[in-house]
């Protein structure tokens, strides 16, 4: 009888452990997905507004969309810190978060109130800043596998 105990004590350890390490799996990917989105959207971001900073010197309309474009940034960057990273991408989501700060420390200073700054905008490092984070893909990358 004790020996079938012990069986039956061991193969529920054995389950409980085996669930836990396909969570920390699955919950690893899920942060993997969403990283890689958010930098996907960091990239579109830097790709569309190029273009409009110089745009947005001399058309009104530009300047309202490179300001509406902003304060989604802003929103998204917010979002991304919030989220809840497993234990085996901890570093990288630290890294990530103090690399967002700088971000959102730019945007801030690029809109003021509600307004984009143009000539700050272009004294900016937003498109430098954004280059850095995206540079930590491949470290993600590695998470989903």
């Amino acid at each position: 009888m004790k020996k079938y105990a012990s069986i039956l004590f061991i193969s529920a350890f054995l389950i409980l452990s085996g669930c836990s390490f396909l969570e920390e799996a699955n919950d690893s990917i899920n942060y993997a997905t969403e990283a890689t989105e958010y930098i996907n959207d960091l990239s579109s971001f830097a790709e569309d507004t190029s273009s409009l900073v110089s745009e947005a010197a001399n058309n009104p309309e530009a300047k309202s969309e490179l300001e509406s474009r902003l304060t989604s940034l802003q929103d998204t960057i917010t979002d991304f810190n919030d989220i809840e990273a497993p234990a085996i991408a901890e570093g990288i989501h630290k890294n990530l978060t103090e690399k967002n700060q700088e971000l959102l420390d730019i945007t801030n200073n690029v809109l003021q109130n509600g307004k984009v700054a143009i000539e700050k905008l272009q004294d900016s490092e937003i498109y430098q800043t954004i280059e850095n984070i995206t540079s930590l893909m491949d470290q993600i990358e590695e998470l989903g596998l």
